[in-house]
């Protein structure tokens, strides 16, 4: 591959990949350790000992009021024995937003040092809520016009394909992929792992959604929300008794 002294020539290399546009996120449960009885057998080695091996092998219903009781008066290290694994495809954004929270999580995500990174990217739905009203500290989000959605999504489509375009000519030309990445835009999609375990889901939950249960308001991004209900629907599949406390004591993390 020979460089190319002039990079102001637009024309998309030979064999690059179209643009692609999307406005949905992917949430796969991949992995997981996680059940209503984990809370269980935690909590009751506090008075019984080895008798809370028992736990394992009983129906965690007969014990919801424990469980209710600890989301209750906050007893929050018994639901950190366990473990779910996600993949999530979202987002730069919604990354950066999403690293945010450390304890109790562990992630490995995509990497634009070593491979090319696919030109997907993120354009909102007519569902999105598209203007903001307020000052900062008390503001909403209302809908936008026909006109805004069709600006919003050719203005970014625009972008995305000549922010891309450059990538290609900067790899085309041997610049190395971690600085021909710079050109990018927080709109490209990107993959990670999540692992994390149920308090730290909770806390996740309280903070990236709004709930009508929620003791404290909370004011997401919609598209980090949207990753956010993924994960609680699958998290209350494995672990409906945790999940039905945690509704019913205002959404707080333990």
């Amino acid at each position: 591959m020979h460089y190319r002294k002039d990079l102001s020539v637009t024309e998309t290399p030979v064999g690059t990949a179209a643009p692609s546009f999307r406005s949905e996120m992917t949430v796969e449960l991949v992995k997981h350790s996680a059940a209503d009885t984990d809370v269980l057998w935690a909590a009751r080695v506090s008075t019984g000992g080895e008798k809370s091996l028992e736990e394992l092998h009983k129906d965690p219903e007969r014990s919801k009021g424990l469980i209710n009781f600890l989301m209750r008066d906050r007893h929050g290290s018994p639901f950190e024995h366990n473990s779910m694994t996600f993949f999530i495809s979202a987002p730069l954004f919604v990354f950066r937003e999403f690293h945010r929270h450390r304890v109790g999580w562990s992630y490995n995500e995509e990497s634009g040092r070593y491979r090319e990174l696919q030109p997907v990217f993120y354009t909102p739905d007519a569902a999105r809520k598209l203007v903001q009203q307020g000052r900062p500290g008390k503001y909403e989000f209302v809908e936008g016009t026909p006109e805004q959605h069709s600006l919003t999504a050719t203005a970014m489509e625009e972008s995305y394909r000549q922010a891309y375009e450059t990538y290609q000519r900067l790899l085309e030309a041997g610049v190395a992929r971690e600085v021909a990445r710079a050109v990018l835009p927080v709109g490209l999609y990107s993959s990670m792992y999540a692992t994390c375990n149920a308090r730290s889901l909770m806390h996740f939950l309280g903070l990236r959604t709004q709930h009508e249960q929620a003791k404290v308001p909370s004011f997401p991004q919609r598209e980090i929300e949207m990753v956010g209900e993924l994960m609680e629907e699958q998290w209350a599949k494995l672990m409906p008794l945790t999940h039905a406390a945690f509704n019913a004591n205002g959404r707080v993390a333990p």
